[in-house]
């Protein structure tokens, strides 16, 4: 937990759910028995962070229900800091639902983190050499949530923060060509990028990591996914492959973002570029073998 003597090391930012997860892989129409949990691609990188060891916070609106109140609970019961959290009497919290195998379900339109504005983004204490970890998620939430996000930016630089951008393209949130533009533009902003090489074709047509790194140029620590293949590190001239684990899995979701909590939590201890995708494949084969989005560092699912 944070405190004035020892303030988080990472903000992460960004809309957080509930989220109901058949307890079993089965499908959602026959599962007769669900997990009520917290589900939210900011969140779950604070939450993997703080479990291996290090000062996380999270920063977002939710309701002020019972869903909030509950979601709150549960990020902050896994070691982050929830205390900047604004519960909003007007909007609800969104919910969202898994379907192993098959996808996602939301109901998230009006929520309250839809309503973010760039009056929260200024409202924000950040610090110099605080690395925050924002994704392209918020961006799509509402227009009001795109000007938080672009006044975040400035706000971080202002103050000297480091920022992480996962561009974390949503296809149901929003459409190639108006995502592609916002995000490109964000990233170019960012210190350190992971973007999945599907999404770059989709957003950009571009394919080869080589290709993807010719779009972010100036990108101090551009990180390109690749599914089950590995991740490639561009560091200035330097270019940096690792594989990933080989795992058998039960539902893909939450990995990216516990691939981005493995390599943060590693980024921030000071490791070399290896070891920093090293952290992130162990931390995203520990998830990829559960239903839920967020799993301990021993191996069980919370």
């Amino acid at each position: 937990m944070t405190t004035p003597d020892s303030p988080a090391e990472l903000l992460c930012i960004g809309e957080t759910m509930a989220l109901v997860t058949p307890v079993s892989a089965d499908r959602l129409r026959s599962s007769q028995l669900f997990h009520l949990d917290a589900g939210g691609a900011e969140s779950n990188v604070a939450a993997h962070v703080a479990s291996l060891g290090h000062r996380s916070a999270w920063f977002s609106r939710l309701g002020d229900d019972e869903l909030g109140r509950r979601v709150a609970d549960t990020v902050s019961s896994r070691g982050v800091d929830v205390s900047s959290v604004i519960f909003d009497p007007e909007f609800p919290t969104g919910v969202y639902f898994k379907d192993p195998g098959h996808g996602v379900l939301y109901y998230r339109a009006g929520s309250a983190a839809s309503t973010l504005s760039t009056q929260d983004a200024l409202r924000l204490p950040l610090t110099q050499n605080l690395l925050v970890h924002l994704s392209g998620i918020t961006a799509a939430l509402s227009a009001t949530a795109s000007e938080f996000l672009t006044e975040l930016f400035a706000h971080a630089r202002r103050e000297g923060a480091r920022i992480s951008f996962d561009v974390n393209y949503r296809p149901a949130l929003w459409e190639p060509h108006a995502a592609g533009k916002t995000l490109h533009r964000l990233a170019s902003q960012a210190d350190v990028v992971f973007v999945g090489r599907d999404e770059a074709e989709t957003l950009w047509g571009s394919v080869e990591p080589e290709a993807i790194r010719k779009l972010f140029p100036d990108c101090p620590s551009l990180v390109v996914k690749d599914g089950a293949i590995g991740a490639t590190e561009f560091s200035g001239s330097r270019v940096t492959f690792e594989p990933a684990e080989v795992v058998d899995v039960v539902e893909p979701v939450g990995a990216g973002d516990a691939f981005a909590g493995g390599y943060l939590a590693a980024l921030i201890s000071g490791a070399d570029t290896n070891a920093r995708l090293r952290a992130g494949h162990r931390r995203a084969a520990m998830t990829l073998q559960t239903t839920t989005d967020y799993i301990d560092e021993t191996g069980f699912a919370q």
